[in-house]
């Protein structure tokens, strides 16, 4: 089972990341809707430290209602212990709105299942190798302030990897202390316990 799940639109990189940081080989190409199936990828960061990501398609703005391919696989988003938001920065269409995506992808998550849209959500601005280092601050300063988005932010370049490392590293541990919060409490036999002294 997933402990994390890769959300975005079509060609937002997901499967770029998934297969940056995991042996995962989903397939790659310039065109919507690449992934029609889940991919799971186990993302190792040394020994005993691993965790699986989901690569899930695409989804579109009307997929809680069974448009496009995303519907069928956002229940299994409902497992997961943290959602990657994946956004592209640099889309090649300049006309293209990507925090009017961001927010629709935002919005199906919630129409879909309110719970779904309170489970923590990292936000990874991905393709950062396509914006002139001088202008990336600005791009992330204004992306951010337009979605109005007060979580974790990672930017990153899958393509690259800049970023990728501390972004599952923080992944990581993020589902490590929800694993250990989640750990039901052990009360102790007294007889066994001993006295204080």
């Amino acid at each position: 089972m997933a402990e994390a799940a890769l959300v975005g639109f079509p060609n937002a990189g997901k499967s770029t990341f998934i297969s940056a940081v995991s042996a995962a080989k989903p397939k790659i190409a310039n065109y919507p809707f690449t992934t029609l199936q889940p991919h799971l990828g186990v993302v190792r960061l040394g020994e005993e430290t691993e965790f699986v990501i989901a690569d899930i398609p695409g989804l579109i703005e009307g997929a809680s209602e069974g448009r496009g391919l995303g519907h069928q696989f956002l229940r299994h988003l409902q497992r997961t212990r943290l959602l990657l938001h994946v956004v592209d920065l640099a889309p090649f269409d300049e006309a293209v709105d990507t925090v009017a995506q961001a927010k629709a992808i935002v919005n199906e998550l919630k129409k879909y299942d309110p719970e779904l849209y309170r489970k923590p959500r990292y936000l990874v601005l991905n393709k950062l190798d396509m914006v002139p280092a001088e202008r990336r601050a600005e791009v992330v300063r204004d992306f951010v302030k337009r979605f109005k988005y007060k979580g974790p932010v990672f930017e990153i370049s899958a393509l690259t990897h800049e970023g990728c490392e501390q972004l599952t590293r923080a992944a990581y541990q993020h589902i490590k202390a929800q694993q250990a919060a989640a750990l039901p409490a052990v009360e102790l036999d007294p007889r066994f316990v001993p006295a204080l002294q």
